[in-house]
């Protein structure tokens, strides 16, 4: 009886090494058809797994609060910047109705925001006007001054007013941010790249 015991141990245990063995085996191949998977190769900065740049809630122009869900099933493509300023946001805006005609049939998946940093002067029908002169698709968006601030901190956007006389203009961050059709912060475009990388970036997330 104590031998048929101790087989029953041995046989016992050497199924237990066989069934790890085989679960380990299991999570090894699952482990390299993950790795096998192609990642996307980005021209602009890849920042997919990012901590930052989750979400955010502003007002569109009708007054309707806006997040990232709202635009779920779309690549969205965020600028931040002011409707005064003299180069960058109008470069970049001009930019992004270039991609939109570089996306062909896919350009309705495209959805471009511009949200203002200054909203002292940007009012609702000031960026109702201004990024639908670059393409009636573009959505402005903006909030409150303490919005504005908690909105950009979120997305490590700097920016700060510099006095011109009796005015004032922007010094701000010109990195451009592009969304998976999930939501997922994946790309920053520089404002140096061009039109064709800009919508080969997206094209990579819209595949």
């Amino acid at each position: 009886m104590h031998q048929l015991s101790s087989e029953i141990r041995v046989l016992t245990s050497r199924r237990t090494v066989l069934l790890g063995a085989l679960a380990l085996m299991t999570g090894c191949k699952q482990k390299l058809v993950i790795d096998q998977q192609p990642s996307p190769t980005f021209k602009g900065v890849d920042l997919t797994g990012a901590s930052y740049g989750r979400d955010f809630k502003l007002k569109d122009v009708q007054g309707r609060e806006r997040t990232l869900a709202d635009y779920r099933g779309k690549v969205v493509l965020l600028h931040f910047g002011f409707t005064m300023c003299p180069d960058v946001c109008p470069t970049a805006l001009t930019r992004a109705a270039q991609v939109r005609a570089l996306l062909g049939d896919r350009a309705d998946r495209l959805q471009v925001l511009f949200v203002t940093l200054d909203p002292e002067r940007d009012t609702p029908q000031v960026m109702a006007a201004y990024p639908a002169q670059f393409d009636p698709s573009f959505i402005g968006l903006y909030g409150d001054l303490e919005q504005t601030r908690a909105v950009a901190d979120q997305f490590k956007v700097f920016y700060r007013k510099v006095p011109t006389g009796d005015s004032y203009t922007l010094d701000h961050s010109v990195l451009s941010f592009a969304f998976d059709p999930q939501g997922r912060l994946r790309v920053g475009i520089r404002n140096t790249e061009s039109a064709e990388d800009c919508a080969h970036d997206l094209r990579e997330l819209l595949t």
